[in-house]
């Protein structure tokens, strides 16, 4: 027998306490299965069963203001190429940018939300944590030559993908002042059910990369109460070709702008599953993965080519290993849940190695390569407890440790002649941190149309100390279709493991140095040092919004608010002088910026019950502010505005078709160079704003057989990435892929 509680992977705080609606639906629940004469709980059978409450709550919450939730069945109608940022992005308030404006490493753009930066993006499987991309050196710009963490799990064997921004997020602690995105993989089944899945993409352009997988699942039981979970993927996404961007070839140079690199992806996981009795659960789960890029000519800083690029195009160039391990305990009790999961993940990020120092920072320099190793503990556990005190209430309690230990080796090996403290060369190459937070949050359910979510978390932190952060949301009933919702948090973020390192050393040679410091001051060029002395990022995160929900009508509109200060940036300020005349530098807090915006959404039903024949669904987010307050540099470079649109037709009960369309306004550049320097020329050059359409298609042949089928970019827009960085390209610093096919199959047992 399985246990009713179904959402195994999904933190309860998101459903159980998070959102205002869980406390309807608890109340419900409360009154419909144990509720007494003095209206105390009391469970049945000495269980508390939430499965309708989930459901309930699951189905409330999609499209709401601050959460958004990505079905199975939405992923199989719009699949994307390979990673899932692809339809990811297409929700509101989410965009694809790097870490900063500068255009470094342009296409390999990461989920932002609500313009915050990937880094401000917390990346979930399963509920626990997944931070591989911290393996990756980050330069002097801010940036990370990393495809992010958004491509561990394969698209077809996800479950759902749920998106929090804003104060619902704040709860998770360090790296979610922007959002939450978890990514909810299948569980196991009662029976023994199996899948293999394919999927093609052939782009029209012959200078783009095609993309392949082929994908499995297997589930059922082993024996009475002892069930398992496997699946496993192989992919080749090829790299896009030199000629791609050949119109933008840099005078005088031999390489044009790198179009997207290529990555090779091997995926294998594994479940076990042990119900010990009807209430409690322990899972056993762990995962291998291996990605290996596919060279296309990226490149930090130079802007022109070079021999030793050229030949590496096509080659992998950096692996990522990942291994990733947890043991997670679950109740379901008579007075509430509890869960306790310990995870572990290890990644190994091997590369060629990448300049250290000047114009050669983050190019490819020799043949050798190096290794850096990451490694992520968490423990965490939370009880949600149910209980009536002048008014029913959900209430959590939980706690959370984690540490990460980085090794990279080659990272810490640039020398440094004559700054105090640190030696020259043979600099300890690891550095540590750790970080205990405990929370407590309740759901009150104050009359039956309102509901107030008061929390509180607190975080000590081996860097920067100690710190609360205290979120508060409501939702009131206007009508029984219009709900209105608030919210206010405080949250924030630890520097990472490369900003709060002393070790951790780049060179400017010279030219690098700060624009308004004196040449004569600099006969040593310059330092960038890390600082072990940093603040944590910190930002309090506002937002208000209506919505309206009846019949299969849902729409409604958000106004978000992020004041934000402390971004940890590298520093344009001397902090002492070396013994042989170079100036230090280190990586710094900065001045305060705001993050400001509308998010929305319209959702028609045209035909059937609520929309089940055809609907017409829309989301747009419009970005009113995103800049440092006293510099007026933005923070990262997305559109304007975005508009996701998909007409859904359920033609037939076996075939569903589908048109979509997104729309991205204009997207300024930085205004502001690494030195500190006003950008010129086409440094300062927008994006324009483009319109992609796509149709899709999909036919379940019988009940074990389905096919899809479709055309990405249907009138083949093409955006062309016109330099390498943004000192000559501005925002039009990355690719978006002309025309594509598509199709897919699919297989069940």
């Amino acid at each position: 027998m399985y246990p009713r509680f179904r959402l195994a992977h999904l933190p309860l705080a998101l459903l159980a306490v998070s959102s205002p609606l869980l406390a309807e639906a608890a109340e419900e629940v409360t009154s419909e299965e144990g509720a007494t004469g003095d209206g105390s709980y009391q469970a049945q059978e000495g269980t508390l069963e939430l499965d309708d409450v989930l459901v309930t709550a699951e189905r409330e919450l999609k499209q709401q203001p601050g959460v958004s939730i990505i079905t199975a069945d939405d992923i199989k109608k719009r699949p994307p190429v390979n990673d899932l940022s692809d339809i990811i992005r297409k929700m509101p308030g989410v965009n694809l940018t790097g870490n900063s404006s500068s255009g470094q490493y342009g296409n390999n753009r990461q989920i932002d939300i609500r313009g915050m930066g990937p880094e401000n993006t917390l990346i979930l499987i399963d509920g626990k944590p997944v931070r591989s991309r911290n393996s990756v050196r980050m330069g002097r710009s801010g940036e990370r030559n990393t495809r992010g963490d958004t491509n561990w799990v394969p698209a077809e064997l996800v479950e759902r993908i749920e998106v929090l921004r804003g104060p619902a997020a704040a709860r998770y602690g360090s790296g979610a002042m922007g959002g939450v995105v978890n990514i909810i993989t299948k569980a196991p089944t009662e029976k023994t059910h199996g899948s293999v899945s394919t999927y093609y993409n052939s782009p029209e352009s012959e200078y783009e990369g095609l993309s392949k997988r082929v994908n499995f699942s297997l589930s059922g039981p082993l024996v009475q109460n002892l069930s398992y979970r496997i699946h496993g993927n192989v992919n080749k996404t090829e790299a896009d070709r030199p000629g791609l961007n050949a119109a933008y070839t840099a005078n005088g140079g031999i390489t044009p702008p790198a179009g997207k690199e290529g990555v090779r992806n091997r995926d294998l996981n594994g479940m076990l599953r042990w119900d010990l009795t009807p209430q409690q659960t322990i899972e056993i789960e762990g995962s291998y993965s291996r990605q290996g890029n596919i060279y296309a000519g990226d490149r930090a800083v130079s802007t022109t080519g070079s021999e030793l690029l050229n030949q590496l195009f096509g080659r992998e160039t950096n692996i990522m290993y990942r291994r990733a391990g947890s043991l997670t305990h679950r109740g379901n009790w008579d007075w509430g849940t509890s869960q306790l999961v310990f995870s572990y993940e290890n990644t190994r990020n091997r590369r060629l190695n990448e300049g250290l120092a000047g114009g050669g920072e983050g190019s490819i320099n020799s043949g050798g390569m190096s290794t850096s190793e990451y490694d992520n503990y968490a423990l965490s556990g939370e009880v949600n407890i149910p209980f009536t005190l002048g008014f029913s209430q959900v209430a959590t309690l939980g706690f959370e440790y984690t540490k990460e230990v980085l090794d990279d080796p080659f990272s810490m090996s640039q020398s440094a002649t004559g700054i105090p403290g640190i030696a020259s060369t043979g600099r300890d190459s690891e550095s540590t941190n750790e970080n205990i937070a405990f929370f407590a949050e309740t759901n009150m359910h104050v009359t039956d149309r309102w509901t107030v979510t008061p929390g509180l978390r607190f975080d000590n932190h081996t860097v920067f100390g100690s710190i609360w952060s205290p979120s508060l949301n409501t939702s009131y009933q206007l009508t029984d279709a219009i709900s209105l919702k608030g919210g206010l948090s405080r949250a924030f973020k630890a520097p990472n493991l490369y900003q709060s390192n002393s070790n951790y050393i780049y060179y400017t040679m010279g030219n690098g140095c700060p624009s308004d410091m004196p040449v004569s001051s600099r006969p040593g060029g310059c330092y960038v040092q890390g600082n072990d002395n940093l603040s944590e990022e910190k930002s309090w995160n506002f937002e208000a919004g209506i919505a309206y929900t009846l019949d299969g009508w849902n729409a409604g509109i958000t106004y978000f608010r992020n004041e934000y200060e402390d971004k940890i940036v590298a520093g344009l300020n001397s902090t002492y002088k070396t013994s042989v005349g170079g100036q230090v530098l280190q990586w710094e807090n900065a001045d305060k910026a705001v993050v400001a915006g509308w998010e929305g959404t319209l959702n028609i039903p045209l035909m059937g019950d609520q929309g089940d024949i055809l609907s017409w669904n829309t989301n747009f987010t419009y970005m009113i502010e995103n800049k440092n307050k006293k510099t007026g540099e933005i923070l990262s470079v997305i559109p304007k505005f975005t508009v996701n649109s998909i007409l859904d037709w359920q033609a037939t009960k076996a075939l569903n078709l589908n048109l979509s369309m997104t729309l991205y306004g204009y997207q300024d550049p930085r205004n502001i160079t690494s030195t500190g320097a006003a950008a010129t020329g086409t440094a300062v050059k927008q994006q324009g704003g483009y319109t992609l359409w796509a149709i899709n298609g999909n036919y379940e042949l019988t009940k074990n057989w389905s096919f899809g089928a479709g055309i990405n970019n249907l009138f083949d827009k093409e955006i062309k990435r016109e330099g390498t960085n943004g000192g000559n390209a501005g925002a039009s610093s990355y690719n978006d892929p002309g025309r594509a096919y598509y199709a897919s199959a699919k297989f069940t047992f």
